[in-house]
C-alpha cells in the first residue's frame, strides 16, 4: 500500500489587483478593479474592493454602483504572465510535479521533493516566503493528502496564510465544511442542496451513493467520495494540450468592421507566435465574439491540412466573421486552434516512499 501523498495548492492573493498595487504604490490600500469600467467585466478585485461586495466576473457598471470611488485599472496580461513564470520557477526548485491551473494557482506534489524537506508545511511556508521576496506579492497555501482537500484548505486562511488538513482531521473537517465551500459545488448546486436540507458535509454524508447519482448524475459519485476525503486524481505535470487560444477584451468596444479586422489581424499574429514557440499546428480554427450585451457567438472551420500561420488564421477569421451580421458593439474577440498535432505521452509513474507520519 502506497503512503499518503503530500499535496500543496498555492493560490496567489487577488493576483491581478495585487500586481497593479505592487507596481503602482499610489493604488495600495485603495479599492481597485482590474478590467470592468462602465461596459466591461471585473477580471480581479483588490481586497479593499471586495469589502464592498465586488467580485471577479461582476459587470463593471454594478461594481461602480457598489463602490463609486472604485479605481478601474486596465489589465496588463503580459505583466501577469511574466510574474507567473517567476513563481513557477520557484515551484520547480522544490518539485517537478507541478500542475498549473491558471496564472495564479497550481498544485504541487511534494511527497518526494528536491530539497529533502520532510514537512510539507515547511515547504509551503518556504515557497510563500520566496514568492514574497522575489515578487513582493503574497500567496496562500493549502496542504493535505489530495488535490481536493489542498484546494479547499488554501482558501481557509486567505490572504497570506496557509492551512493543513492532516489525515487525522479529514473526517471532522469535511463534516463541518459548509457545502458552498466544496470545490466543484457551484451556486446553483449549493442552492439545490440547501432545498434538500444539505448545508454541511455531515448532511451530504448521510446521502447514499445511489441517491446522489439519482439527484446529481455523474457528479453524485464525486460528491460521495470527496465528503469522505477521497480524491484519487494525481498532480499531472504534463497535460496534453488540446487547444491554443488568444483572446482580447477591449477597453473600448469595437464599433466598426475595420476595427474588428484590425484586431483579428493582431490576434492572428499573436496566435502564430504562441504556436511557433511550441511547434504546434492545428486543423480547426474557432472565432469567438462577445458583444457589449455579453451575448456570445462562436463559429469554427475544420480542414484536412494544418493551418499555415497568421495569414491563414486571419483570412479564415474574416470568413467566419462574415457569417454573423455586425449588429452591435464588440467587447471581446478570440481565436483558438484545436485538432492539434500534439500526441499523448506516456505518464511516468513516480514511486512515493516518504512516510506520511512526517507530514506535520
Amino acid at each position: 500500500m502506497l503512503p499518503e501523498r503530500k499535496i500543496i495548492h498555492v493560490d496567489m492573493d487577488a493576483f491581478y489587483a495585487s500586481v497593479e498595487q505592487h507596481d503602482n504604490p499610489e493604488l495600495r490600500g485603495k479599492p481597485i478593479a482590474v478590467g470592468g469600467g462602465q461596459y466591461g467585466v471585473v477580471a480581479a478585485a483588490s481586497y479593499e474592493a471586495r469589502k464592498f461586495g465586488i467580485r471577479s466576473a461582476m459587470p463593471g457598471r454594478m461594481a461602480l454602483e457598489k463602490c463609486p470611488h472604485l479605481i478601474v485599472v486596465k489589465p496588463r496580461f503580459q505583466r501577469y504572465k511574466e510574474i507567473s513564470q517567476q513563481i513557477r520557477t520557484i515551484f520547480y526548485e522544490y518539485t517537478d510535479l507541478v500542475e498549473p491551473l491558471s496564472l495564479d494557482e497550481a498544485y504541487l506534489d511534494v511527497t518526494e521533493n528536491k530539497k529533502g524537506i520532510e514537512s510539507a508545511n515547511d515547504i509551503a511556508r518556504a515557497i510563500r516566503q520566496r514568492i514574497f521576496e522575489e515578487t513582493g506579492l503574497t500567496a496562500s497555501a493549502g496542504i493535505s493528502v489530495n488535490k481536493f482537500l489542498a484546494k479547499v484548505a488554501s482558501d481557509y486562511n486567505k490572504p497570506n496564510g496557509q492551512k493543513t488538513i492532516h489525515p487525522t482531521q479529514i473526517m471532522e473537517f469535511m463534516e463541518e465544511l459548509p457545502i458552498e465551500k466544496f470545490y466543484g459545488i457551484g451556486k446553483v448546486t449549493a442552492n439545490k442542496m440547501h432545498e434538500m436540507h444539505i448545508f454541511k458535509g455531515a448532511d451530504l454524508k448521510k446521502k447514499s451513493l445511489e441517491e446522489l447519482i439519482r439527484l446529481f448524475g455523474k457528479s453524485g459519485n464525486y460528491y460521495y467520495n470527496v465528503v469522505r476525503g477521497i480524491h484519487k486524481s494525481e498532480v499531472k505535470p504534463h497535460r496534453i494540450q488540446k487547444s491554443v487560444a488568444v483572446e482580447e477584451t477591449f477597453w473600448d468596444n469595437l464599433l466598426d468592421e475595420d476595427s474588428v479586422f484590425k484586431q483579428l489581424q493582431l490576434i492572428s499574429e499573436e496566435l502564430e507566435t504562441r504556436l511557433a514557440k511550441k511547434e504546434i499546428k492545428g486543423k480547426s480554427l474557432t472565432l469567438k465574439i462577445k458583444y457589449k450585451d455579453f451575448t456570445q457567438y462562436t463559429r469554427s472551420k475544420t480542414q484536412e491540412v494544418y493551418f499555415a500561420g497568421a495569414t491563414d488564421f486571419f483570412e479564415t477569421a474574416q470568413k467566419l466573421w462574415e457569417l454573423r451580421p455586425f449588429d452591435k458593439p464588440v467587447r471581446l474577440l478570440g481565436l483558438s486552434l484545436s485538432n492539434l498535432n500534439t500526441q499523448e505521452k506516456k505518464q511516468v509513474s513516480v514511486q512515493l516512499k516518504i512516510p506520511f507520519k512526517e507530514f506535520e
